[in-house]
């Protein structure tokens, strides 16, 4: 008999070529333990509320109202929701033709796209057009239809910062293009050389691959380091002078633990730099509601702005969007009320701000315990996070178990991060699903886990990694690669 459409061997190559990490060998070893009876700690996948976070109540009021529209006729509705609550889920409704059953503009609901420009204009200090802004199912479904958009062919590079979130390698390779790696700089902070970019294009280049886009993940994911405006002012003079689109994963913008590198957005850094670049330099940026202090990853809200994308192109985009009929509409929802938030003066405000920052100022004291927590570990190096959800320590692997992994057949840091699953039901990321230096080790972990079980998970963790160190180190000593 031939094969069949859906056998294996007659799949598309490019289906077959998609690694995703986040969900991979580690992830599904532990959910086999977890099935048996081990407790295991997820902290593979930035999910805050899979992890203990509390949804924000404000928001699920609104949401709550608007997909039961008959308790806003009751009239015991006050007693059960604040009058703003009540006012916002009649406006979010009014916005609608027909409730939140009914499909949506493909685009997203035109009202909330006003709110989304609103935010930007207030964020960056120059306006923002409603009509280049899309409401999508989370910020990933954009990513994905951008890099669809402008990739080819295999010919086609996107160029992508190493280590990286495994979503941009896996789309890339989905869409059948070639993926251009840029080396992050660990021993400075993940720093960005301008250099090195130059580097990997001309690189490419020699190999016969037409660079078309550059990506940078601000605060960054695995890494968690904060480009700073001098930064982004380099960058984006970068892609202008090689003519590329700079995609902008701004989605842990909400998510900063330090005081001396702000978010800046590179929408605001390029209007910033005057003609003919801000006129010029082609731009998408994404926005999300999985992260910062609402992690309403489930919800898959999200959104793309585009600037100085010509007006047939955004036909274009919307025409393939329209495919699909309708981002989801609740989500839709969620992405108004962060982006108009509360204001001093509403009658939920003060317990919205208390929420907030309650969980912020837990994610910065959880994100300093991670970090001095790795650091105190035998072999063990970890820079501050200081943005995003993760931290991304570097793991000295010793050459014995460099050698006990490859006779097992295992990538050296999936060999360190299996052991450690079965040792502590600590379930993280290696770090080649990242990319990585060669001879260079990682793990990533978010930094999601409830504040008062991160001294426990913590210890565990010490104490496995200094038992491993213990059982595979020769005691001769060796260098740090």
């Amino acid at each position: 008999m031939a094969p069949r459409a859906l056998d294996y061997e007659s799949l598309n190559e490019n289906v077959k070529k998609v690694q995703y990490a986040v969900r991979g060998e580690l992830y599904l070893r532990a959910s086999e333990l977890q099935k048996e009876g081990k407790k295991i700690i997820f902290t593979n996948v930035g999910n805050p509320q899979a992890l203990g976070q509390k949804p924000l109540t404000f928001p699920r009021q609104v949401v709550a109202l608007c997909q039961a529209p008959f308790l806003l006729d009751d009239p015991n509705v006050g007693l059960l929701f604040p009058a703003d609550a009540i006012a916002r889920a009649k406006h979010y409704l009014s916005l609608t033709t027909g409730g939140l059953g009914a499909y949506s503009d493909s685009r997203g609901l035109p009202g909330v796209r006003k709110e989304v420009a609103e935010f930007i204009g207030r964020r960056d200090g120059h306006p923002s057009d409603p009509e280049l802004i899309f409401l999508t199912d989370g910020a990933s479904k954009g990513v994905m239809q951008i890099l669809n958009t402008i990739i080819r062919g295999e010919g086609d590079g996107i160029l992508v910062p190493v280590p990286q979130y495994p979503l941009y390698s896996a789309a890339i390779a989905l869409f059948g293009g070639s993926l251009v790696p840029y080396y992050l700089e660990e021993t400075a902070n993940w720093g960005l050389d301008i250099n090195d970019l130059r580097q990997s294009v001309s690189r490419a280049r020699a190999n016969g691959i037409t660079v078309r886009a550059m990506v940078i993940i601000n605060p960054g994911n695995p890494t968690g380091q904060c480009l700073s405006q001098a930064n982004l002012k380099e960058i984006l003079y970068f892609c202008y002078q090689e003519n590329l689109v700079l995609l902008g994963d701004e989605v842990y913008q909400q998510n900063i633990y330090q005081d001396e590198r702000p978010f800046i957005s590179a929408r605001k850094v390029l209007l910033g730099m005057g003609p003919p670049i801000s006129r010029e330099l082609q731009l998408v940026s994404f926005h999300t509601v999985s992260k910062g202090y609402w992690g309403e990853c489930g919800q898959r809200g999200g959104y793309f702005e585009m600037t100085n994308i010509p007006p047939k192109s955004v036909d274009e985009i919307y025409k393939v969007a329209s495919i699909s009929l309708s981002p989801n509409v609740p989500a839709q929802i969620f992405m108004g009320l962060m982006v108009n938030p509360l204001k001093p003066g509403d009658i939920s405000y003060d317990q919205f701000v208390l929420e907030s920052k309650g969980i912020l100022e837990s994610l910065r004291r959880r994100a300093r315990i991670m970090t001095d927590g790795f650091n105190s570990c035998r072999n063990v190096v970890c820079n501050f996070t200081e943005g995003a959800m993760y931290s991304f320590p570097q793991i000295r692997l010793p050459p014995r178990a460099i050698q006990a992994a490859k006779q097992a057949g295992k990538v050296p840091d999936v060999f360190y991060c299996l052991k450690l699953l079965e040792a502590t039901g600590i379930s993280t990321v290696p770090g080649s699903g990242f990319g990585q230096k060669e001879g260079v080790f990682h793990l990533r972990t978010t930094i999601l886990p409830a504040e008062e079980e991160m001294p426990e998970i913590m210890a565990s963790f010490k104490k496995f990694n200094d038992e491993f160190m213990e059982q595979y180190e020769d005691h001769r000593g060796y260098s740090r690669m």
